[in-house]
């Protein structure tokens, strides 16, 4: 009885943990870790606006996203940030959870997405 209350309660708990929100990083942090390669980028747009435009090293989501942990690294500690089109744009989530259920355990949202991104006047990527 003991382990099936704690089967369930764990999967209570990843169920929470994939439902839930991820932390907001920065374009200045997003900037800085790029230059420093320590994150893997998941733009999550529709390979169309990949092609237009992308964070520099970002990994399309679109194009990727069914062999997502070959394109991710090996050390599941690495920062792993998702973005999608900007403040509004939820489909972040879908790259971010992918990470997760991975087993990325660094996983944060650049809410203000590729719009902010070229906004800030910050390079742009194109393919």
């Amino acid at each position: 009885m003991k382990k099936f209350i704690s089967l369930i309660i764990l999967s209570l708990f990843s169920t929470t943990l994939f439902a839930g929100e991820f932390p907001d990083i920065s374009i200045k942090e997003l900037q800085k870790a790029i230059k420093d390669g320590k994150v893997a980028v998941i733009d999550v747009n529709g390979a169309g606006s990949y092609k237009k435009g992308h964070i520099p090293s970002a990994i399309s989501f679109a194009s990727n996203g069914k062999q997502l942990s070959k394109h991710l690294p090996k050390d599941k500690k690495t920062l792993v940030v998702a973005y999608c089109g900007g403040p509004g744009c939820s489909a972040y989530k879908r790259g971010a959870s992918a990470a997760a259920k991975l087993g990325y355990t660094n996983v944060k949202h650049l809410s203000a997405g590729i719009s902010g991104w070229k906004r800030s006047g910050a390079e742009v990527a194109k393919k």
